[in-house]
């Protein structure tokens, strides 16, 4: 079983204790629940941000842990002041040691949220929003295109963004009426191998009209270059800047850099 099942797995048991401890009209009636989310595709069109999705990571199956002992708040408000377009927090616990707490922290600030978790049931949508998520992502991976059609159909009616995020060529068929922001992940979810060139060439067979997202492997200002030259949109980057001593003034100087050279 590769590491993705395995966290399915886990997740599935997870979500049916969650349905257990706060059923979904207890979720409704939560305050986040009433506020009118924020529209991704509208801060990533927004020429005065950076197209940055800056994520709030504290650990992987992959590296372990990146920074465990960094502030949420901290970080994800020098996200906000540096110009991101959203800012994409883990709520995963048991692999990501992320929290819903950590989303909720991060609500007092004026930009999209995105709930970076495996979403696989619709109770989770109803979740993301309750905690104060303007943006939920569906991996393909992890879904069937009938699954992913009702969770982004969902989401719609629930006013939420949806990033559907892609890695192999196979699941560009998740791609539908619901799906117009999609992401391409670099790294493979099975094998976690980055491979940039793959990325271009599945971008170049999306819809015309879908808005294009670059995830993970990115750690230079000229794979965002590249990427834009390409037709992306935005650009999902966590590990570069959580892995510093400083994220906030990690992420300040990636700014800095980019401005400098555009």
């Amino acid at each position: 079983m590769n590491i993705l099942n395995t966290i399915i797995a886990a997740k599935r048991i997870e979500v049916e204790e969650r349905k257990k401890t706060t059923p979904l009209n207890a979720l409704e009636k939560k305050a986040f629940f009433q506020r009118t989310p924020l529209s991704l595709a509208s801060f990533l069109k927004n020429p005065d941000k950076t197209g940055i999705i800056a994520e709030f990571k504290r650990k992987s199956p992959s590296k372990g842990n990146i920074n465990s002992n960094a502030d949420v708040t901290q970080v994800t408000g020098a996200y906000a002041r540096f110009g991101a377009s959203a800012i994409s927090v883990l709520t995963d616990e048991q692999f990501f040691g992320g929290s819903a707490q950590d989303l909720e922290a991060a609500r007092q600030l004026d930009i999209p949220l995105l709930r970076k978790d495996f979403m696989i049931d619709s109770y989770q949508v109803y979740e993301a929003k309750a905690m104060g998520a303007d943006i939920i992502l569906l991996i393909a991976a992890c879904l069937k295109p009938t699954e992913v059609y009702e969770l982004s159909k969902l989401a719609k009616e629930l006013g939420l963004s949806v990033l559907l995020e892609l890695h192999d060529e196979e699941e560009l068929k998740h791609v539908g009426e619901f799906t117009p922001i999609v992401g391409i992940n670099n790294r493979n979810l099975k094998t976690f191998e980055v491979n940039i060139e793959k990325s271009l060439e599945m971008a170049s067979k999306l819809p015309p009209n879908c808005l294009k997202v670059a995830e993970s492997g990115i750690d230079k200002v000229e794979m965002i270059q590249l990427f834009k030259k390409n037709g992306f949109d935005g650009f999902l980057i966590g590990e570069q800047f959580m892995k510093a001593s400083n994220p906030a003034k990690s992420f300040e100087q990636f700014i800095n850099e980019l401005n400098n050279n555009a």
